[in-house]
């Protein structure tokens, strides 16, 4: 069973990959995130899963932030921003699932304590029926300090916030 992996960052990919390999799947990896800014915290997300990503192939789609920006314009509040960045991101995955003949797709955003699970399941699963393919849900929350305890303990960089430009300016906020 083949599964395209949305991957959201190198932390967050440790865990979900352990299990979907244990559940037997072969999985890619996609690392489509538009919402990330600036392009030197995109690259530095992308540089970081080449340490993590052994064994594992990865599709790299275009960065192309305004896709987000386009995507949230009049939306910048949370959480309506997060979902409508979390629709796009799973609806490239799947459309790019389905593509390249994957059956299944999921994302390591599952495996976060601060994404709202049952929308991303609601999200996952919608946009599994509008492209064809199918989401394969597991919350991955259990494994998400073990797996950025790991991330640290091999100089793995571990961000501090989404990605997106507007969820950075609320973290700085609250400092």
């Amino acid at each position: 069973m083949e599964l395209l992996l949305h991957t959201c960052c190198a932390p967050c990919l440790i865990y979900p990959l352990e299990v979907l390999r244990n559940v037997g799947f072969k999985v890619t990896g996609f690392f489509y995130n538009p919402n990330i800014h600036p392009l030197a915290e995109y690259l530095r997300r992308k540089e970081a899963l080449a340490v993590l990503s052994s064994g594992i192939e990865f599709i790299y789609p275009e960065y192309s932030p305004q896709e987000f920006f386009r995507l949230v314009n009049l939306n910048e509040e949370a959480p309506e921003r997060c979902s409508i960045c979390w629709r796009e991101r799973l609806k490239k995955t799947a459309r790019s699932a389905r593509s390249a003949g994957f059956k299944y797709f999921t994302t390591t955003l599952l495996v976060s304590p601060y994404q709202d699970q049952e929308l991303l399941k609601k999200i996952g699963n919608e946009v599994a029926a509008e492209e064809g393919v199918e989401f394969y849900y597991a919350d991955f929350r259990a494994g998400f300090r073990k797996a950025h305890d790991e991330a640290k303990a091999k100089g793995v960089y571990c961000q501090r916030y989404c990605g997106c430009i507007y969820s950075e300016i609320e973290r700085s906020k609250k400092k």
